[in-house]
This record gives structure tokens, sequence and C-alpha cells, in this order.
């Protein structure tokens, strides 16, 4: 054994927490529940308290060929918006616009317009809290792989659909 492990504790005879903090307040966050963590967050492997981390995702197959089911996302899309979000409707102008230039782009070069789209789709939700929007841009990935033109098509119905149901 080395003189420094001499001179630590044992594991097991370790106060929990580490060494005091001289010149700081208190951690925030609150006290620790038992068994270290920061409160009750549910078990996440399942039982009865699971809960899903949110939304299931938009199914890119169903969406093109069941309008009722764009109807109904769009919706759904909607209604978290107002619960969840403050974006403001010429965000999603401005989005929408991208969308319809990206379909509007030459075939050889739509689907790097649709993933440029995704970029920036996903700095507009981190940089202004769209948490709502996550969904479209899962959907937008699977279009963009699928890389079909009846997919494109689809997805700038949806985004028309949530920019009129948000007005």
């Amino acid at each position: 054994m080395t003189q420094e492990q001499e001179q630590r504790p044992n594991r097991e005879n370790r106060p929990q927490g580490g060494p005091p903090r001289e010149g700081r307040g208190p951690r925030e966050g609150g006290p620790r529940g038992p068994g270290g963590d920061r409160g009750d967050r549910g078990d996440r492997r399942g039982g009865d308290r699971f809960r899903p981390e949110g939304p299931p995702e938009i199914e890119l197959e169903k969406l093109i060929h069941d309008s009722l089911y764009l109807d109904n996302q769009a919706h759904a899309i909607v209604s978290r918006m107002r619960d969840m979000d403050s974006g403001t409707k010429s965000q999603l102008r401005r989005l929408y616009s991208a969308v319809r230039r990206a379909v509007r782009a030459p075939e050889n070069e739509r689907q790097h317009e649709f993933v440029m789209l995704r970029a920036r789709l996903a700095y507009t939700i981190a940089r202004h809290g769209l948490r709502s929007l996550d969904q479209l841009e899962k959907l937008l990935l699977q279009v963009t792989r699928k890389n079909d033109n009846r997919g494109y098509e689809r997805f700038k119905d949806l985004f028309e659909a949530i920019v009129a149901y948000n007005e």
C-alpha cells in the first residue's frame, strides 16, 4: 500500500457528500431523498409509475396514407404548443416558408434542403424553447431518410395544418 492510500479513509468509512465546500452556499436542488437521489422521479423501467417521456412519434406511413391522421396530429401539436410553449406565429410561418421552399427545390437538391431545414428547425426549437415541435424534428428525420416526394409533400401539408390551426 502506498503512503497516499494509507492517508485516505476506506470507502466504507468516508462521510457521504464529499469534502466540505468552502465559500459557497448550499447546493441548489433541495435535499436529497433516500438512496441519494433528488426526489421521487418514478420508476423508469416500467411498473405503475412509468410515465412516457412525451407524446408518441408521428408515423410517416400513416401520415402519407391517412388524411385524418395528419389532421389529428396537427391538432395535437397545436394543443401541445398552447400548453407548453410561448412560440410566436411568425416563427411558425417562417419555418413553414422554409418547408415550402424545400419542397419546391429541384429533385436532386430536395434531400439536402430538408436536411438543412431539420438543422434550422432544431436551432429554432432550442433557441426559443419550442419543445412541442420535437415531434416534427423526428418526423423530418424520417422523411429525409426515406427521401420520397410524397413524404415531403405530406410533411408540408402537416406543417400547413399546424400553422392554420395555430391562428
